[in-house]
């Protein structure tokens, strides 16, 4: 039986990527996106809940990351939720969670990216099989 692992979102980064090259010389680009749930509260009242996701960009589109993603930018985000567990040095084990980005589009006016590049939006082969790397 198939299955299916997509997240789409549509947010705003909260605050610049972190990038790091990896050992085999690959890009990453790491963010958060915030966005939020509204919804009506038992007395009818309306609320808020925000929703920070972490996400992770490889290769060529963590490069386009690190060029134009800045805090506060209005994104539409593509991908698939990828878990990583981390060997702490206590003994202990974090799980992470993240999407792992296959298309990112940039939703903002293209005059707040300095209109630098001709084309806002890009698909990127999957470097999963890089996720171990330890960043």
């Amino acid at each position: 039986m198939r299955t299916i692992n997509k997240v789409i979102l549509i947010g705003n980064v909260t605050k610049d990527p972190f990038i790091k090259t990896t050992n085999g010389d690959k890009k990453v680009a790491l963010f958060t996106v915030a966005t939020n749930r509204y919804y009506k509260s038992a007395n009818g009242e309306t609320m808020s809940e925000a929703e920070y996701t972490n996400c992770v960009a490889w290769g060529p589109l963590a490069e386009r990351c690190e060029s134009f993603l800045v805090k506060g930018k209005l994104v539409y985000i593509e991908g698939r939720l990828k878990t990583r567990v981390i060997d702490k040095e206590d003994g202990t084990k974090l799980h992470k969670t993240e999407v792992v980005i296959a298309q990112l589009i940039f939703l903002n006016k293209r005059e707040d990216f300095d209109g630098t590049d001709d084309a806002a939006d890009t698909d990127v082969d999957d470097f999963s099989d890089l996720i171990e790397d330890k960043f």
